[in-house]
């Protein structure tokens, strides 16, 4: 029972709480658009924190994209710093960003299979009709 609730999976929660109003009332770059915080996870000795995050409405945006993790990366030192006030750790971990596509790669997977089920639904009406 213990083992399924772990030290770090329960601070990385926490960092992602933080860090999603953090990052959606108190960063102030133009970049930035709106970020959805997926996951967090918090590397064993706490000193790193690879943070997976969307951003609504730009997912074939790569030009945008691409602004948004440099908006991020630049906040960085500044996230760490008040997630330091905010969270009580010994070590705040050093913060790592990352774009999350799975959330698109399972809407397109979700049409494909959509497109193949209407298919084969065609299919077998026509077949049904001769």
């Amino acid at each position: 029972m213990a083992g399924e609730f772990s030290r770090t999976s329960r601070i990385g929660d926490q960092l992602q709480k933080e860090l999603a109003s953090l990052i959606q009332f108190e960063v102030k770059d133009p970049r930035l658009g709106m970020v959805t915080i997926n996951e967090v996870r918090v590397a064993k000795d706490l000193g790193y924190a690879d943070i997976y995050y969307t951003v609504l409405g730009l997912d074939d945006n790569a030009e945008r994209l691409a602004e948004n993790q440099a908006a991020l990366d630049s906040a960085k030192n500044f996230l760490r710093h008040r997630l330091a006030k905010e969270v009580k750790l010994r070590v705040m971990p050093h913060l790592r960003f990352h774009y999350d596509a799975s959330v698109v790669n399972g809407a397109r997977m979700s049409a494909l299979i959509e497109e193949a089920v209407q298919k084969d639904q065609r299919k077998n009406q026509d077949s049904e009709e001769e």
